[in-house]
């Protein structure tokens, strides 16, 4: 698909605009920019938004069973309130380095919330991959991390994919629904040079795998096998994220950034950091929600 498949669902302005997940309930999309503190809820039916501050860096948003948001914030985990709009920490990870964040982030079908963090200079290896269970406990999950970034699960919940950027590789793990123990770690995908590096990721109904190639200006699909199956271009240069939503849950929305642009690549891009839709023939999944 070209970029004229591709229309501005949202001009949203994010500076860098992360972790979509739809709501199928609300018909509305949540999504973060990083950087100016911002969770997102847009609806896409009838246009209208919602901004809330979460206090901090806050990097991805899961829906939970009770109603509010779990969240990635810069030195932990937080829950938001959709109706005061308050936020309340659950657990602090890595508080004692201020150097480094928390980043991309989605629940396993058992209601586990995962998130990685990165340091702020994206000096290799100082991250980590994080668990947070329903109750509250924190589990390190990987070391030696350098950009922790987008992760997903097969439907039959026995394969996690995952994405540390810098390493140019989209990696599976086996997985144990029960415990969440991963383990086998090996590449599915090694990422050509020229393709830009690979960022968030979903996967859809049949298995594909999406991933957002930050520098790229695209979205690629890959198959099961790893095999590069199709193409979504992009009119802006750092795509993020993706998630499929819709009431037919067959819309791909893509979450971009401006902050790596120049004042004239800013003029040229103007909807940069905004959201971006298409609907590329395939059906989605519903998000996984914390606590079940």
């Amino acid at each position: 698909m070209t970029s004229d498949d591709v229309e501005l669902a949202f001009d949203a302005k994010a500076e860098l605009g992360e972790g979509p997940v739809w709501d199928p309930d609300a018909a509305c999309l949540y999504f973060v920019d990083i950087e100016r503190n911002r969770v997102h809820r847009f609806h896409s039916e009838t246009h209208v938004s919602r901004t809330y501050d979460a206090g901090s860096m806050v990097s991805a948003v899961a829906l939970a069973a009770a109603g509010d948001l779990v969240m990635a914030v810069r030195n932990g985990f937080a829950r938001l309130d959709l109706d005061t709009g308050r936020v309340r920490m659950i657990a602090e990870v890595e508080a004692d380095h201020p150097d480094r964040r928390m980043n991309d982030g989605k629940c396993d079908a058992a209601g586990r919330f995962w998130a990685g963090t990165m340091a702020l200079d994206h000096r290799r290896g100082a991250g980590a991959l994080y668990r947070l269970d329903p109750g509250g406990r924190v589990h390190t999950m990987l070391r030696d991390v350098s950009i922790s970034n987008g992760l997903d699960w097969t439907g039959d919940g026995r394969r996690m994919y995952y994405i540390d950027t810098p390493t140019k590789s989209i990696d599976v793990f086996d997985f144990d629904p029960a415990s969440g123990a991963i383990s086998n770690r090996r590449s599915l995908v090694r990422v050509p040079a020229d393709y830009g590096s690979p960022d968030g990721m979903t996967l859809d109904a049949d298995g594909g795998i999406w991933v957002a190639f930050w520098g790229g200006s695209a979205v690629r699909r890959y198959t099961p096998d790893g095999t590069l199956d199709r193409e979504i271009r992009v009119p802006v240069t750092h795509p993020t994220s993706c998630a499929f939503g819709g009431r037919d849950l067959r819309d791909l929305y893509i979450t971009t950034a401006a902050t790596a642009l120049g004042p004239e690549e800013r003029a040229r891009q103007q909807h940069a950091g905004g959201v971006f839709r298409c609907r590329p023939g395939v059906q989605g999944r519903p998000a996984n929600r914390f606590g079940g």
